[in-house]
C-alpha cells in the first residue's frame, strides 16, 4: 500500500522555543507534526503528537493532549496518551498503550503488550491523519480555497522566527538520530533549545541562546542568534551571519561570512566570499 501522494507542505523543519533532546526523548510544550516515511531514534514528548505513515519511532511517545498515529507506522516503545488516541491500519507498536480518553483503531494493528483505554474503544479505520490535519487547518483558518492553504502554512512553519505557537515539525523523510539530524529542507531552531547530532539541512536559522552539540552542514545560507553555542564545525555553500555572543567551538566554511565582533571562532575562518566584521552599536 502507496501513500495517497507527497504532501509539498510538510517540508519545512521548525523547532519551536524551549525544544530539547534528552534522555533520548525530544521535549516540546507544543504539538509535535512527524512527515510520512520519518526515521526517528528517540522519543517523542509534546502535547498533540500527530506521527503521518511509513513512519518509525524507536522510542516512547508521551501525548499531554491527543496522539494520532497513521497508517503503518511503528513505535518501538510505549505510547502514552492523556486525552484521545487515533491509531491507522497496520500500526505496530512493540511496547504498551495507555489512553485516558477514547480509542480509535484499524484493522491489523499490533500491541504487543496490551492496552489500557479509559474511554470508548471503536475498532474502524480512524480518518488519515493527512486529512484531518488539512481539515482542521480550513475549519481553524476559516481557508475557503485550496491554494490559500499552502500560502497559510508557508507562513506558519516557513518562518525563519520560528514563534512559540507554531507545533514542532519533522517534514516527510527525515532522518534523525544520536550521530544526525538530516532533513531535506530548510530548518529553524528557536530560542533556548539543546539539540544533539550534526544536522543536514538546505538552510538554516539558529534564534538566540540555543545550543547545538554537533556540526552544521548547509546547501545554502545560515543564520546564527546572539549566544547561542554550536560544539562543532558550521560548513555551507551560501553565506553565514553570526551575531554578537555566539560561540562556535569548531571552524567555519562559507561563500561569504558575516560576524560580529563579540562573537567567537575557535577554529579556522574560510570564507572565499569575504569576511565582514560587525561593530557593536555605539
Amino acid at each position: 500500500m502507496e501513500p495517497t501522494g507527497d504532501h509539498d507542505w510538510i517540508r519545512a523543519c521548525t523547532l519551536p522555543d524551549h525544544t530539547e533532546l534528552q534522555e533520548r526523548t525530544l521535549k516540546t510544550e507544543q504539538d509535535i507534526v512527524i512527515g510520512e516515511r520519518c526515521r526517528i531514534d528517540y522519543g517523542l514528548f509534546g502535547n498533540d503528537v500527530v506521527v503521518c505513515e511509513f513512519s518509525k519511532i524507536n522510542g516512547n511517545i508521551v501525548a499531554g493532549g491527543d496522539a494520532r498515529i497513521d497508517n503503518w507506522c511503528e513505535i518501538n516503545g510505549d505510547v502514552l496518551v492523556e486525552e484521545d488516541a487515533y491509531l491507522g491500519e497496520g500500526v505496530k507498536i512493540l511496547g504498551k498503550l495507555v489512553v485516558k480518553g477514547d480509542l480509535d483503531i484499524g484493522d491489523n494493528v499490533q500491541i504487543e503488550r496490551g492496552f489500557e483505554a479509559k474511554g470508548w474503544i471503536s475498532i474502524r479505520n480512524p480518518m488519515p491523519v493527512i486529512i484531518y490535519i488539512v481539515m482542521y487547518l480550513v475549519a481553524v483558518l476559516g481557508i475557503e480555497k485550496e491554494e490559500e492553504l499552502s500560502s497559510v502554512l508557508q507562513k506558519l512553519f516557513g518562518d525563519e522566527e520560528a514563534p512559540s505557537a507554531t507545533p514542532l515539525m519533522i517534514p516527510t523523510g527525515a532522518v534523525l538520530n544520536m550521530q544526525t539530524f538530516s532533513v531535506p529542507e530548510g530548518m529553524a531552531v528557536g530560542t533556548g533549545c539543546r539539540l544533539h547530532g550534526n544536522i543536514r539541512a538546505h538552510s538554516i536559522a539558529v534564534r538566540e541562546e540555543t545550543t547545538i552539540f554537533g556540526s552544521l552542514h548547509l546547501r545554502e545560507g545560515a543564520s546564527i542568534a546572539r549566544g547561542s553555542v554550536i560544539h562543532g564545525d558550521v560548513q555551507s555553500d551560501g553565506d553565514v551571519v553570526v551575531e554578537q555572543e555566539v560561540h562556535i567551538l569548531g571552524n567555519v566554511s562559507c561563500r561569504g561570512l558575516t560576524l560580529h565582533e563579540d562573537a567567537r571562532v575557535d577554529g579556522v575562518i574560510r570564507a572565499p566570499g569575504g569576511l565582514k566584521i560587525e561593530r557593536r552599536a555605539a
